[in-house]
């Protein structure tokens, strides 16, 4: 790969962005966010939703355990449905650690046992009590902090433990709003809601008008 920078295609280049493993198929790629990296899995991976944000609280549940094991510069690992979310502390060179990551979601699947512990399942929340949470975090947390830029975030839904965000005022058309939402945001709810699985910005940042991204299919 030479001095070539890293990046998305590189991954594309030197896996062909799939890994054909016993037929369990696994998509890498790389985020907005260069620290993370998305697994995607053919098959169910985990009903639910588990984040873990350290080797310690990764103990007892086999996938976690084993992700947090290929490197030291692992932070954080998102387990939701079939896909698999790695923070990495060093994102300089992925392509390595992707594949020993693709390895250990491959050894876990196959081995038959649950990737999440009983504890961290017994703790799973209903998408009400997720919608509550959040909303608590929304009115007492964040929307005071971005409500001294002239911003504003809204709870639009919570269906299946996934969350969708909608920004409003300040936030809304500013070019740092993905990293608003996916390095603050996201980042204070996973650390108050680790059963939370995806979080979707519904914003049309470019006109104010009827969200690029709805869980209704506007």
């Amino acid at each position: 790969m030479g001095s070539e920078p890293w990046g998305q295609q590189a991954l594309v280049r030197e896996f062909g962005g799939l890994w054909v493993m016993d037929e369990i198929k696994i998509m890498a790629e790389i985020q907005p966010d260069p620290s993370k990296c998305r697994f995607t899995v053919d098959r169910p991976v985990y009903e639910g939703a588990a984040y873990f944000r350290s080797r310690e609280e990764a103990k007892g549940s086999p996938l976690a355990e084993a992700i947090f094991a290929v490197s030291d510069q692992i932070s954080a690992v998102h387990i939701s449905g079939n896909v698999v979310t790695v923070t990495k502390e060093d994102f300089e060179d992925w392509v390595p650690v992707a594949k020993q990551i693709g390895a250990a979601i491959r050894q876990v699947i196959r081995s038959g046992v649950p990737p999440v512990s009983e504890e961290v399942r017994a703790r799973r929340a209903s998408s009400e009590e997720i919608r509550r949470k959040v909303q608590e975090l929304l009115d007492t947390y964040i929307n005071p902090a971005v409500a001294a830029h002239g911003g504003f975030v809204e709870l639009i839904d919570v269906i299946d433990h996934d969350v969708f965000l909608r920004m409003g005022g300040g936030c809304q058309g500013c070019g740092a709003a993905n990293i608003t939402l996916k390095m603050g945001i996201e980042e204070i709810i996973r650390e108050h809601i680790p059963e939370v699985g995806n979080i979707f910005d519904t914003t049309d940042h470019a006109a104010g008008r009827n969200p690029y991204y709805s869980p209704y299919g506007w």
